[in-house]
């Protein structure tokens, strides 16, 4: 559904694209993951044309975006990493506007913004204005926006940022069930019997079946783990891509997990053991990133160092923020 060859982008002397390449399949969920400046947001706008590519290739559901950019343009739902919609205006009123600009008659929008406010949970809110609602009822509203030509690719920029817990979780049980090849039917959008059930697990479409294909940025890691894809990013460039579970594999056996009565003067001592490449803070924890096969020597040389201190270490699976952190380094 998407897919990119050697994209660059600079400003000025800045390269916020460099020579990136990615695709995206039907009914996949893919992650960009990466530091602000990463060039996370350069990318998703080069891919929907609002901004033209130094150098590379994208094609979207088989249509160059360079030549064929209207065409391309309506496979495409985005949703901006700020709220750009009309504050003044109601939320169905939001939905008809961009429905009507695209060209769908009354009772083709009418019945799909319905059932697409039912989908994301502001059926209720349908006559309050936009500047009223909270920031997550924002997103929700943005997504159905996005949503409402029946995209084949689903483009987000950061779409979580600065909402509550809650609301992030509610928000991404409408990502899974997007992505799920029941989203590709005419109305309703999603049969019943998977509106009530909301389950959040990730599942690839079946063999013959095909949903849409989501491409997201995400600053939370936790986030990234329930793609399908990640890549990292940094300095424009995708500097490792994988499943999560790929991913994680890359630290098996070097994530140690030490905790103490003094966590400072732990980390002191634990940054000064051989073995020991990296010491970050876990809340109440220390993760440790070791060289291979250090795991048990750091462990007894940490005693050793502080027998006082009552320490507990044991080596741990690793998470894609050690992940982060050790490509970042």
């Amino acid at each position: 559904m998407i897919e990119a060859k050697h994209l660059s982008k600079s400003f000025g002397p800045v390269h916020a694209v460099n020579d990136l390449s990615l695709n995206v399949n039907a009914g996949e969920i893919y992650g960009l993951v990466g530091s602000d400046g990463a060039g996370k947001t350069t990318t998703l706008r080069l891919l929907v044309g609002a901004l033209k590519a130094d150098a590379g290739e994208i094609a979207v559901c088989g249509f160059d975006v360079r030549r064929q950019g209207e065409q391309a343009r309506a496979n495409i739902g985005y949703l901006s990493q700020r709220f750009s919609l009309y504050e003044d205006l109601t939320v169905l009123e939001n939905i008809r506007f961009f429905a009507e600009l695209r060209g769908l008659r009354r009772d083709e929008w009418l019945p799909r913004c319905m059932e697409l406010l039912d989908f994301v949970g502001l059926a209720n809110f349908k006559d309050r204005r936009a500047g009223q609602l909270s920031g997550g009822m924002k997103q929700k509203l943005g997504l159905a926006t996005a949503l409402v030509t029946r995209p084949r690719v689903l483009l987000l920029d950061e779409p979580t940022t600065g909402v509550d817990p809650v609301t992030r979780q509610d928000f991404w049980q409408l990502v899974i069930r997007i992505a799920s090849p029941s989203s590709r039917s005419p109305l309703p959008l999603f049969p019943s019997s998977e509106r009530k059930r909301g389950k959040g697990a990730v599942a690839r479409p079946a063999e013959g079946e095909e949903g849409i294909a989501v491409l997201l940025t995400t600053p939370y890691m936790d986030e990234a783990s329930r793609c399908h894809r990640v890549g990292f990013m940094r300095g424009g460039r995708i500097i490792a891509e994988g499943a999560p579970s790929e991913l994680r594999a890359m630290l098996d056996g070097r994530i140690v997990e030490a905790r103490g009565a003094a966590l400072p003067d732990l980390r002191r001592a634990a940054a000064g053991l051989d073995g020991v490449e990296d010491v970050r803070a876990f809340g109440d924890k220390l993760h440790l990133r070791v060289s291979p096969g250090r795991a048990g020597t750091v462990i007894r040389s940490l005693s050793e160092a502080l027998p006082a201190a009552r320490i507990e270490a044991r080596p741990v699976p690793p998470t894609l923020e050690d992940v982060f952190i050790a490509l970042a380094s």
